[in-house]
């Protein structure tokens, strides 16, 4: 058995044991479904060759300057996102987390920093679910008109393919017909309403403080969630300091995690499987 076999098959044990779950996910959590891996800028060029011809990389563009110096751009980046996140369907490990996600008894919630939709897609609990960086398929209005946020309109955005800018009309908000953006934070981003983020705070915050530490038993499985922006690693190695919790750390590129996590050096599709294949042996042996 490899490595990392034998640690899917420790996950495994820790899921079965465990009356919580916590799914946390960064963005190799869609790799596996076919969408782009933004990391460093040369993935991001091979998925958008446009802007390396103008040499703006991911962090040059996901900035809400452009929607006040070049909206077209802007929407052009967003937009395409958003017709390729809703084109796409979650890969097979969305499900085996949903199914684990049931089964549990003290419940469970997803904490992400995709702001893709895709747990959604993939049938979890919108009211269970934490998206710290906020949602594409959310807007509000650019020139905070007081409308609040809005549902984007389920319209795909015209995107010439060659440049990758958007055609009018562009989107615009619901109260008062200025531009619309999405409501997702941006680097340098002092305008993002974070009202919707923080209703979901504040109801993870209340599930967790119901667990009781020690007596009801938490596994956190984390997915394809890397260093650049840490913020899901950082909420697993600060929660499996309760008692009774576990983390299990699923990465291809970036595994090592602090003992006594669990890390699974796989992508998510494949060590979820390997997990689940692990949890229905175990199962069968335990009806022998």
């Amino acid at each position: 058995m490899e490595p990392w076999q034998d640690a899917a098959a420790r996950a495994a044990a820790a899921v079965s044991a465990a009356d919580a779950l916590l799914v946390t996910a960064g963005a190799g959590m869609g790799v596996d479904s076919g969408l782009p891996d933004f990391r460093g800028d040369a993935g991001f060029w091979k998925a958008y060759p446009a802007y390396a011809h103008l040499g703006l990389s991911f962090v040059d563009l996901a900035n809400p300057r452009w929607f006040e110096h070049d909206a077209h751009l802007a929407w052009g980046f967003y937009g395409h996102r958003l017709n390729l996140y809703r084109a796409t369907k979650p890969h097979a490990g969305f499900g085996v987390l949903r199914r684990w996600a049931a089964e549990r008894p003290a419940g469970a919630f997803v904490f992400t920093s995709n702001v893709d939709d895709q747990f959604q897609r993939a049938g979890f609990d919108p009211e269970r679910i934490v998206e710290c960086h906020g949602t594409i398929e959310t807007w509000q209005c650019t020139r905070d008109c007081g409308v609040g946020l809005f549902p984007a309109s389920p319209a795909p955005i015209a995107v010439d393919p060659a440049s990758f800018r958007a055609a009018d009309p562009l989107p615009r908000c619901a109260g008062c017909g200025a531009l619309a953006r999405p409501n997702v934070l941006m680097f340098g981003d002092g305008g993002w309403d974070e009202s919707r983020t923080d209703a979901q705070h504040r109801r993870f915050e209340r599930w967790l403080a119901g667990l009781e530490p020690g007596h009801q038993r938490l596994t956190i499985v984390e997915c394809g969630a890397g260093t650049a922006v840490p913020t899901v690693r950082r909420l697993g190695e600060a929660l499996v300091q309760r008692p009774g919790t576990t983390l299990v750390r699923i990465n291809v590129r970036e595994p090592e995690a602090p003992a006594p996590a669990i890390s699974v050096a796989r992508g998510a599709h494949e060590a979820l499987a390997a997990i689940a294949l692990s949890l229905s042996i175990d199962g069968r042996a335990g009806q022998n």
